[in-house]
């Protein structure tokens, strides 16, 4: 026995039709394909969405509003929150310190929001303040600063 005659378990494998080889073949002709149209062409696609000549949903639905590709995406934080992290002895926030926290998401853009009351001095660092929650934070005697992003 050598390499030449080696052939696959009996079983193991099927005969595969072989299509578009004449008459003779049972397959020959259309080679399955039906008669005519596009799908009988060779490279046939069809459009994504297609739906056999029906007008497609993605035409069909109204559309309306408008979506800003520029939109910068925030994840609020409000005073509440900071306060809470406060009374766990937490003393400097900054976003890495909110991830830690479990308060938000990597890499995610931190608000602070004046939703609450702030008792603690706390020095905050965030991509972003709304006007009364940086108020806040200062009559608290604590300080504000933006973090820049690396």
């Amino acid at each position: 026995m050598d390499l030449s005659n080696l052939k696959p378990a009996k079983g193991s494998t099927k005969e595969k039709k072989r299509l578009g080889r004449g008459q003779g073949s049972g397959r020959g002709g259309t080679s399955t394909r039906g008669h005519k149209g596009a799908k009988s062409r060779s490279g046939a696609k069809r459009k994504l969405g297609f739906q056999g000549g029906q007008m497609p949903l993605a035409r069909l639905v109204p559309k309306f509003g408008f979506k800003n590709m520029n939109r910068v995406e925030y994840c609020p934080v409000n005073l509440l929150t900071l306060q809470k992290l406060a009374d766990k002895g937490v003393s400097v926030i900054t976003p890495e310190v909110l991830v830690e926290q479990g308060v938000t998401h990597n890499k995610e853009l931190v608000k602070i929001l004046a939703v609450g009351q702030l008792t603690a001095k706390l020095d905050v660092k965030a991509h972003a303040y709304s006007a009364k929650a940086k108020e806040m934070i200062e009559a608290a005697g604590g300080t504000c600063e933006k973090y820049e992003t690396k």
